[in-house]
């Protein structure tokens, strides 16, 4: 198990390899589907991001409400290939890595390979497992996009295997 601290560094990712199963502690922020056509949208207008794209990485996934003795509610990943059509764009712009379940297409590997970055794989099914891992969280973009509105989460070893280096290898 490598463990790893974000932000990630292109020294860290370089010695990363698709299979390489990581604990990672730091800032990550989540994302799906709606928000990401809400940042291509902005980003389309010339308008600034409501957060740093720089470094950041970004988790497909949209937290269930907390219960009260809680920080967030079940926290798994959802399906990456959603995210095919705008992925490549936010690691043009500096988006450091990105978590998500299943396969993405080639442009997605050609986009991780071109900015030295990488796709971390999360289990399906283990939303309640990540959401132990978070340690707080914050909504801070699109709030009236419920479950879909963007959060910042610090978390603490949350498991996951490199699905995509920057080498362009592949567990898929």
């Amino acid at each position: 198990m490598i463990k790893l601290t974000l932000p990630l560094n292109k020294v860290d990712v370089l010695k990363l390899k698709a299979g390489d199963s990581v604990s990672i502690s730091g800032t990550i922020l989540t994302a799906r589907d709606c928000a990401h056509k809400r940042l291509t949208e902005l980003m389309d207008k010339g308008e600034p991001l409501p957060f740093e794209l720089n470094n950041a990485v970004i988790y497909y996934a949209g937290p269930c409400p907390a219960k009260p003795d809680k920080v967030s509610g079940s926290c798994g990943p959802t399906t990456s290939a959603r995210m095919d059509s705008y992925a490549p764009r936010l690691l043009d712009c500096g988006l450091g890595a990105i978590i998500g379940k299943g396969e993405m297409c080639d442009e997605v590997k050609k986009a991780l390979m071109r900015n030295t970055s990488v796709y971390f794989a999360a289990i399906g099914g283990a939303g309640a497992l990540y959401a132990d891992t978070i340690k707080a969280s914050e909504c801070i973009a699109f709030t009236d996009l419920l479950s879909e509105s963007v959060y910042k989460l610090e978390v603490e070893n949350f498991p996951a295997v490199v699905a995509m280096d920057c080498y362009g290898n592949t567990i898929y």
